[in-house]
């Protein structure tokens, strides 16, 4: 079974701690950024993007460690002072805080909807390449971990070295008491897994989806399936019966976008014309 003993701080510069987590964000921000770009402009966007990506990369972050805090309430609670530090970011409070400020974007510049759903089809492209490499980071931190897993091989189980990552008593199972570790599911690599078998479907029918930003939608929705499916097999509390609040966000999703998705693509579709009647003599 892979036991996981990457030290989660890459390299320290006097006071400053840099973690491998916070590395491979950056790597995913800017992955983001190019492949967005390029393939804006391949969708025929001629605006300048920085100001939107300043604005969605804002409300990401907002989102992301809103959501976090929500989802770890007692913990920030008996430790208000750790609200303000970066360490955990939720990635679908992310998402949702990358629709906001796209929206506030929108509204601030008067950019025409229809143009934002052009982008966002680049958006749909690069996105999840993106969460893949911030999964990384989180393989190697050891946070978003799975649950306790019956299994003692990969890709059933995998083991980590006692981290801070993992500090807590989850669902009743003793995760890390005194050094010693127990298998465990590993979430984060089949998110992973998951995020790069979506983009390659949403590389392979980039150019099936009309009208614009029905890719998006479509990706939203892949997206959204995968999270709450995976979630199964994290720790987390559960909010309504059965759902943790990080799935009840991704079924929310789901229940927005897959109807607008269908409403859209069969608006798009030409009205069958009727047959030419012939008459018999």
């Amino acid at each position: 079974m892979p036991v996981i003993s990457v030290d989660p701080t890459a390299f320290t510069i006097g006071s400053v701690t840099v973690q491998w987590y916070g590395i491979m964000v950056a790597l995913a921000v800017v992955a983001m950024i190019v492949i967005i770009t390029r393939q804006a402009k391949a969708l025929g966007v001629t605006r300048d993007l920085f100001g939107l990506f300043l604005w969605c990369i804002l409300g990401g972050f907002l989102g992301g460690r809103l959501t976090y805090i929500f989802g770890h309430w007692e913990h920030f609670t008996a430790d208000p002072g750790s609200i303000f530090s970066f360490a955990g970011l939720a990635q679908n409070g992310m998402i949702i805080g990358v629709l906001a400020g796209a929206l506030i974007y929108m509204a601030a510049t008067k950019l025409r909807f229809s143009e934002l759903l052009r982008i966002g089809d680049a958006v749909a492209l690069a996105t999840p390449l993106a969460l893949a490499i911030g999964r990384v980071g989180c393989t190697l931190n050891g946070c978003c971990f799975g649950r306790p897993s019956p299994f003692n091989s990969f890709p059933g189980a995998i083991q980590y070295t006692a981290r801070s990552a993992i500090p807590r008593i989850a669902d009743g199972f003793a995760m890390y008491g005194n050094g010693i570790t127990v298998p465990i599911f590993p979430a984060q690599m089949y998110h992973i897994a998951w995020n790069l078998i979506s983009l390659a479907i949403v590389w392979r029918f980039r150019n099936r989806f009309k009208p614009t930003g029905s890719l998006l939608f479509f990706y939203f929705c892949l997206w959204a399936v995968g999270d709450i499916g995976i979630r199964f097999l994290r720790v987390g509390e559960l909010v309504v019966p059965g759902l943790q609040q990080a799935q009840l966000l991704s079924l929310i999703m789901l229940l927005i976008f897959l109807p607008w998705l269908i409403i859209r693509m069969r608006r798009e579709q030409p009205l069958a014309l009727p047959e030419p009647q012939t008459e018999d003599f």
